[in-house]
């Protein structure tokens, strides 16, 4: 039995359905099962990571483990029932933020989970993203009310990964046991804000463009949107360091999965409804 936390996110869902696909036998940790909806075969349980109580049972002969911890917390309390229950592998959903000279607080964070994880002995595997693709999905609004996406440092560039790629890492660290990896996932091009609003404006079939403000006005824009500001601050700096520079590309994603990672393209065109409802 292989348990996912976060299994109905970005990437904790499609965890489930390629465990699924593989034959596993899934379980889920849900705040309030009863008031959700599951794919056929996966059994999902009450628990929740802030409390700590509901999780020996959720771990009750379980012997791997997904582990997305939302908002950086409930770590150790999982970690300590785990033990309990004699989980043998548990894969992390981290960041490769946590190797970062400068890791910010989501790198500081990350790297307090990782250290978390090798205080418990317990055998593991660290899945660590760069940017996600969906973040872009934080341009909807303004997209939704014009063709102009408003940010900074337009010609910064970033590999961002697909979760589906993310998750198809996670699996196969699950299923080959790739204990003691800890890989770091990019997509497969280096894309500027500019382009990347470009690709989204070709899977969508309308004229979109990136248009520059002050780091300013956009720490204010995101501060009204409940974007933490340590969180605004990390991104502008990283932005900021990554203008008109070229961002690196890790082939962990095909080496793993055995299949080559998607594009941009590919994740615009599989989330185009989101940008333009009109689609659906």
């Amino acid at each position: 039995m292989i348990l996912v936390t976060g299994g109905t996110g970005n990437v904790g869902a499609n965890v489930v359905r390629e465990l699924l696909d593989a034959g596993e036998r899934v379980r889920i940790l849900s705040r309030d099962p009863r008031g959700r909806s599951f794919p056929d075969g996966v059994e999902a349980v009450p628990g929740d990571l802030a409390r700590p109580e509901s999780l020996p049972a959720a771990l009750s002969g379980v012997g791997q483990a997904f582990l997305m911890s939302p908002a950086f917390a409930g770590a150790d309390g999982f970690l300590d029932a785990a033990q309990r229950a004699g989980l043998r592998h548990v894969v992390l959903l981290s960041s490769a933020s946590v190797l970062s000279e400068t890791p910010g607080f989501i790198g500081e964070q990350h790297q307090r989970l990782e250290q978390a994880v090798l205080d418990s002995g317990l055998p593991w595997t660290f899945v660590r993203p760069g940017a996600f693709m969906t973040n872009d999905l934080a341009w909807v609004p303004q997209i939704g009310n014009g063709a102009v996406v408003r940010g900074v440092y337009g010609n910064a560039a970033m590999a961002p990964v697909d979760p589906r790629d993310i998750a198809a890492v996670a699996v196969r660290a699950l299923l080959d046991r790739r204990v003691g990896e800890a890989p770091v996932l990019t997509g497969p091009q280096s894309l500027t804000q500019i382009e990347r609003v470009r690709i989204i404006a070709e899977a969508i079939g309308r004229p979109l463009r990136f248009e520059e403000v002050p780091p300013e006005q956009y720490r204010e824009q995101m501060l009204h949107h409940g974007m933490l500001a340590p969180v605004i601050d990390q991104l502008i700096a990283g932005l900021a360091a990554r203008d008109g520079k070229v961002a690196d590309i890790s082939p962990a994603v095909e080496e793993i999965a055995g299949r080559p990672a998607f594009t941009y393209a590919q994740w615009a065109a599989h989330r185009a409804a989101a940008f333009d409802p009109a689609l659906v």
